[in-house]
């Protein structure tokens, strides 16, 4: 029996937490200091289960990985022996398909594990491959493996992508800081953790300029060193646990999160009748401001409202009068969290049909749209909820908070992979224990 947590609700959330840094930069900020010839330090790198499997990673090519305190990491890649990444965990995240540049610079040729991660829906690699050959490298794959080779020094060129994606703008921004020549990348995620990113590697000797339109223009040079750099707060908990707050009628301070970062959330926020106070320029107080009022909204790229930040709040949303609506319209699978909420009381109807424009999942017959019904109270279940994913578990966190009795978590290492431990993180502010696995 894997680990569990039992959480006791129907108490408001009272109390500070100290948001970490960002796990959708951090593990990125790793790989990336795989580019330069020197060392790279990291501050505030988060304490997750996502940093210790790309920390596997990176050592398993060979770079080496010193902890210099609870969150500074040493990374050296002056070491890497080997372009083949195969530790046992390497499927449990994304992560693999950005070393996929790094080891093309390097030794010519790569080879990675095809990837899982969370089960939210089709998470393509489609425009990682074409970019790799876009920048004259060649896509090789099996049932096992995803390799890829290149004859030349990779050259840059101009590509655009389809679809705004973080990870696909990551893996250009990759292949086109050591390529020879200019390269233009259209169609570009513009995340606050991709300028983070674009701001490291500039300071690693990176010559990249950021145009309107999604636009990102690279001058490839022959070498990157290392850095120092300290890993920005992480907006996507950040918004977790204020939707924790009003949820239960409690009150949060978050250290450690800048509220620019969090302008496409929290309009959504007090529309619905969350509060909020700005503390200081890293600091800010979540709470209920009245009664809960339903509404509409839909998930999108950046500057939109962020996927991650969906399955917390539509717990949130069970806690409104009336109806909302949630249209997801980054991933095709992202409501597979309803069914259990529906057991501990919530009324939430997902469905195929696009709410408002038509997005690119129209008319394909995935479920990516949802309504609920509000407001109703939530009770603990007697059997053990199965966290599925890791935006979903933190979905049932917030719901047994809300919930009047016990309720037992199981599969609790994927909450861990992105907040870490929750009955120390949340110690004395919300009831959850830690059983060992047996």
């Amino acid at each position: 029996m894997t680990a569990r947590y039992e959480i006791i609700g129907g108490k408001p959330v009272v109390g500070e937490i100290a948001c970490f840094g960002a796990k959708n930069f951090a593990t990125k900020a790793m790989v990336a200091a795989c580019l330069g010839d020197a060392p790279t330090i990291l501050t505030n790198v988060p304490p997750i289960g996502d940093v210790a499997i790309t920390r596997n990673l990176l050592e398993s090519v060979g770079v080496k990985v010193e902890s210099l305190d609870a969150t500074t990491l040493k990374i050296d890649p002056t070491g890497m022996s080997t372009f083949k990444v195969s530790t046992p965990d390497s499927r449990s995240n994304r992560i693999p398909i950005l070393l996929l540049p790094i080891l093309l610079h390097k030794f010519g040729e790569a080879m990675i594990p095809r990837l899982d991660g969370c089960n939210i829906g089709k998470r393509a690699v489609d425009i990682h491959e074409q970019a790799v050959e876009a920048f004259g490298g060649e896509i090789e794959v099996d049932e096992e493996h995803l390799g890829a080779k290149c004859v030349k020094k990779l050259k840059g060129t101009h590509f655009a992508m389809h679809y705004p994606s973080v990870g696909a703008t990551e893996t250009c921004l990759f292949l086109s800081v050591l390529a020879e020549g200019e390269s233009v990348l259209t169609g570009v995620a513009l995340e606050p953790e991709i300028m983070a990113l674009v701001g490291m590697l500039q300071g690693m000797g990176a010559r990249i300029w950021v145009g309107e339109g999604r636009v990102i223009r690279v001058q490839g040079v022959p070498r990157l060193g290392g850095t120092t750099w300290a890993c920005i707060g992480d907006r996507i908990e950040a918004a977790s646990w204020a939707s924790l707050a009003c949820a239960t009628k409690g009150e949060i301070i978050l250290n450690g999160i800048r509220p620019e970062h969090l302008s496409n959330f929290l309009p959504f926020y007090r529309q619905l009748g969350g509060g909020y106070d700005v503390l200081g320029p890293d600091k800010l107080r979540f709470y209920r401001d009245g009664p809960l009022s339903p509404i509409m909204l839909e998930t999108n790229a950046y500057p939109g409202f962020a996927t991650d930040w969906q399955q917390p709040f539509a717990v949130l949303l069970t806690q409104a009068e009336g109806i909302s609506a949630i249209h997801e319209t980054v991933y095709e699978a992202r409501f597979g969290y309803a069914e259990m909420l529906n057991k501990m009381g919530a009324r939430m109807q997902v469905s195929d049909v696009c709410i408002g424009q038509p997005c690119r999942f129209a008319h394909r017959g995935h479920a990516h749209s949802a309504f609920i019904l509000g407001a109703t109270p939530l009770k603990a279940l007697e059997d053990p909820l199965e966290v599925p994913d890791l935006r979903a578990g933190l979905a049932y966190v917030v719901a047994a908070a809300v919930a009047e009795g016990t309720t037992t978590l199981t599969h609790i290492e994927r909450i861990e992979r992105g907040y870490g431990p929750l009955e120390k993180r949340l110690d004395g502010i919300l009831n959850v224990r830690r059983i060992a696995s047996t």
